[in-house]
């Protein structure tokens, strides 16, 4: 569906400030059967994540005139926008700022009784939701990388989450992954909707041949882009909307959050759009080669496949939700996406960062349940995935790299990381083997599906770096364009793609983007890793890279220098940091992710039930207390 072009406020072309600030008007909004969505209208923040990421657009609103709408796209030196408000709204409008600044301005702190009352579950909810609006407006903050940034003052003490009945699991949820046998299930058809790029559906084909292996049959849905990966594993293949390449590029190009410039939003929106209407027909239309029916009895997916819940609600269906960053909020640590010091604001960070993604696929997402889930549409601060204390979890890493947080209940699981046997069946070309032969183990420097935006640039700093320090290189080309040589050079080879899993054993290092999956490649070749983060996740792995000591801080993109490199090079080639990298390497070999995925889907899924009781499925909507971790 073709996008109208965002209309931009004229009185606002002539400000010259260098940061926008978004006010939206939030209104409660009711829920009833026959109420009517923003159908068919640009609205609101969109963010869509790849490998382990969040892409966000601002956007032109409209809607029916029996629905709230916005009005006027918030643009750089652009006025904000509004949501309209209906006659019978139950809650007074709060204006909400969200400051974007190319430039230091001064942060907002959350005052410490205000903090207090984030957490006071005798608040009245209409009191709560006016309190939880007023905060958001004065604390978040999204930053030029894309992150959002906030602060609570350092005498708040973070609270434990509460017990209620959403947190009650049957005996079943508390039987450990360990000790749970594989029981046998009924054959069953599972759906795989995953969004993203080839190191997130990497691992959901190796769940996907293990449930294979199982008696089930299962279908991976995902971009078109995989298709042949997908057929090669042995899987079924079906098309999900979107476009690997433009998310990506969109994504590097905008840091995460906002659009850089209106030209494009259309683009953005069609794309998530596209995601979103394919989900349904992934779930339940025939093969499209073969033309054999297919009627999902469950759903695996990860949360950039925004709908998901939607869906499986639609249908009846239970779902099981996978992911490699973490997307259930902790006190252990801030949301990837956030910047947040303060252990007090660390729980909160997955709230705000949650309520942000909801502002902008909520008008889709009704549309959506309106015209093809048949679902009522949903409230406006119900949050964008649904309560994560009603969908089961599974995070896929290493519990030696990061161990799952102690305020994790039942129905969240730490797998291990998923990989799937590539090397096993590669053969490398001759050229590689007899260069890997003519000398030392090289570093390996590359970027994946990551778009570079100054590939000459960041080539010369690459092979001055390793000029420097004495090294030979393997460049991997990507789909950033690196390698671009003014003459070929005995020291550094360039290539294409290889597997990971065979290709770091063959290496004395890697410098990477940071993707969960490449990560735990480099870790488990037992290579010391430097990570060069562009957007979404790829910090938190950077970090917890460095925090292991097995590599240097991370070198954000836009600060990727010689120097820096130069540093992490030397860093890496410490016999200290390849024996930690060995250490965690074989405290790696013990565990088996896929398995592990395996056994959490199964352990979760709903027991069997008399045919006059209806399987209970998760509900895609959580109050308004609980959308600031209020439960």
């Amino acid at each position: 569906m073709a996008e109208s072009s965002p209309k931009v406020d004229q009185a606002s072309t002539s400000s010259s400030s260098s940061s926008t600030d978004v006010s939206v008007k939030l209104e409660q909004e009711e829920v009833a059967a026959g109420s009517s969505s923003n159908s068919g209208h640009d609205g609101g923040l969109e963010t869509i994540s790849d490998n382990n990421a969040a892409a966000a657009a601002l956007s032109n609103g409209g809607g029916d005139s029996s629905g709230p709408s916005l009005q006027n796209l918030p643009r750089v030196n652009t006025l904000p926008p509004q949501l309209l408000n209906r006659d019978n709204a139950a809650l007074p409008a709060n204006n909400i700022n969200f400051e974007r600044s190319k430039t230091e301005r001064q942060r907002h702190n959350i005052l410490s009784e205000e903090a207090a009352q984030i957490f006071d579950d005798k608040i009245p909810v209409q009191q709560k939701v006016s309190l939880d609006l007023q905060l958001l407006n004065r604390i978040a903050t999204v930053k030029d990388d894309g992150t959002v940034e906030f602060e609570v003052p350092g005498d708040v003490e973070p609270h434990a989450p509460h017990v209620g009945p959403g947190n009650v699991c049957s005996e079943l949820d508390d039987e450990p992954l360990d000790d749970m046998e594989l029981r046998y299930i009924p054959p069953l058809q599972i759906v795989m909707l995953i969004v993203g790029t080839r190191g997130d559906v990497q691992p959901f084909v190796a769940i996907g041949k293990c449930l294979q292996d199982y008696g089930h049959r299962v279908r991976l849905a995902t971009h078109s882009n995989f298709k042949e990966f997908v057929l090669t594993a042995g899987l079924e293949f079906y098309p999900l909307g979107g476009d690997p390449k433009v998310l990506a590029g969109y994504m590097v190009k905008n840091k995460g959050f906002l659009p850089s410039g209106p030209s494009e939003i259309p683009v953005q929106r069609n794309q998530i759009k596209e995601i979103i209407n394919s989900l349904l027909p992934a779930c339940r239309e025939p093969d499209l080669d073969s033309g054999i029916p297919f009627k999902a009895d469950a759903i695996i997916a990860n949360p950039p496949a925004y709908g998901h819940t939607h869906v499986a609600e639609a249908l009846k269906i239970p779902i099981h939700i996978f992911f490699t960053m973490p997307w259930t909020p902790t006190s252990e640590f801030p949301h990837p996406l956030s910047r947040v010091k303060q252990p007090a604001g660390y729980r909160l960070s997955y709230q705000i960062v949650d309520s942000l993604i909801w502002l902008g696929i909520r008008d889709m997402i009704n549309d959506a349940r309106k015209k093809k889930f048949k679902l009522r549409p949903v409230t406006y601060l119900s949050g964008s995935q649904g309560s994560e204390s009603d969908i089961p979890h599974g995070y896929i890493w290493s519990p030696h790299l990061v161990p799952k947080p102690k305020d994790w209940g039942p129905k969240v699981d730490v797998v291990g990381f998923c990989f799937l046997d590539l090397a096993s069946n590669y053969q490398p070309p001759e050229s590689l083997v007899k260069w890997l032969e003519a000398g030392p183990k090289p570093i390996y420097i590359g970027f994946g599906s990551l778009p570079v935006q100054e590939p000459e640039k960041m080539t010369q700093i690459i092979v001055e770096a390793l000029e420097i320090t004495g090294q030979r290189g393997i460049i991997n080309k990507g789909w950033g364009g690196l390698g671009n040589l003014a003459e070929p050079k005995d020291s550094i080879y360039l290539l294409d793609n290889v597997p990971h899993d065979w290709l770091f054993l063959q290496c004395a290092a890697v410098v990477h983007h940071g993707g969960a999956g490449t990560t735990a490649a480099g870790l488990k070749a037992a290579c010391p890793t430097t990570i060069v983060p562009f957007f979404g996740d790829q910090p938190f792995w950077g970090e917890r890279v460095h925090a292991r000591g097995v590599g240097p801080p991370p070198i954000p993109v836009d600060e990727f220098s010689l120097a820096k490199l130069v540093d992490a090079i030397k860093f890496m080639l410490d016999p200290k940091v390849k024996e930690r990298a060995v250490e965690l390497a074989k405290a790696m070999e013990s565990e088996d992710g896929v398995t592990g995925a395996v056994r959490a889907f199964l352990k979760h899924l709903p027991r069997k039930k008399k045919e006059s009781e209806p399987i209970p499925t998760p509900s895609s909507f959580i109050s308004i207390r609980r959308c600031f971790g209020c439960s």
